[in-house]
């Protein structure tokens, strides 16, 4: 029988998602928390890669087990057996055919800016001081809408058999003093929402206006493309599926 997780994490601590044989992920501890409490050697399969220190408001991830499952119980002791960074929203069983991966639809991803110091969110959000034109950097991100290939802002030697996306959402707004991203797309690339900021940023500072950023996008060339932003300020913040209702967001 195949089980869906929903979870969350703060990536700080962790060198992605993906299990890494010299370095701490998220997948690694699920791996040994799920075994050690199903009494049976468990593979996760996650909905998708996070980089190191990124971090997931809401991700998905299966594995499969042979056994009916007190979901309820399952998620209490996760919670008391896994790291304080990591948290088990749901256990609960689907198709044998589902797939988190394959099977998502879209994912939306937000990136946090502040704009004054704050030690209580210096791990959980890019401080950034300088003024930024948000009216420019709005107009830009609608540009991102009449294109699919984005080769441009993807990491170079990128095992891929497409640069092609699907972008659904893309917009910046003001909250009290912190300034947050959101874009969604059926997938991304590699590193693409983290020097998607950085273009758009520098946009916002005026080294590079609309104009150009569309060329950019147009050129496919990632030395174009501006700088990637720090990973502490990125969170995966929904991943849809057909088959899940609004109960499971």
């Amino acid at each position: 029988m195949r089980y869906f997780i929903k979870l969350a994490y703060n990536g700080t601590a962790y060198h992605g998602w993906q299990y890494q044989p010299n370095a701490s992920s998220v997948q690694e501890v699920l791996n040994k928390a799920f075994s050690v409490l199903l009494n049976t050697d468990i593979s996760i399969m996650g909905a998708g890669r996070t980089d190191t220190g990124v971090h997931a408001s809401q991700m998905y991830a299966h594995f499969d087990f042979e056994k009916n499952i007190d979901n309820k119980q399952l998620v209490h002791k996760l919670n008391s057996y896994l790291p304080k960074d990591i948290v088990i929203h749901e256990v609960f069983q689907v198709a044998d055919e589902a797939h988190t991966r394959f099977d998502a639809t879209k994912r939306t991803y937000e990136y946090h800016i502040n704009r004054f110091k704050d030690p209580f969110s210096q791990e959980l959000s890019w401080y950034f001081h300088l003024d930024l034109d948000l009216e420019a950097m709005n107009e830009a991100s609608q540009l991102l809408f009449h294109h699919t290939n984005f080769q441009s802002f993807s990491k170079v030697n990128t095992d891929v058999n497409t640069f092609d996306c699907t972008i659904y959402e893309a917009n910046w707004k003001q909250e009290n003093d912190k300034v947050v991203f959101t874009i969604s797309a059926n997938r991304f690339l590699r590193n693409m929402v983290r020097s998607i900021v950085g273009t758009l940023v520098n946009v916002g500072l005026k080294k590079i206006t609309v104009a150009d950023f569309n060329t950019i996008i147009e050129s496919k060339n990632r030395d174009k493309a501006g700088f990637s932003v720090p990973a502490h300020g990125l969170y995966l913040t929904k991943i849809e599926y057909p088959f899940l209702g609004n109960e499971k967001d």
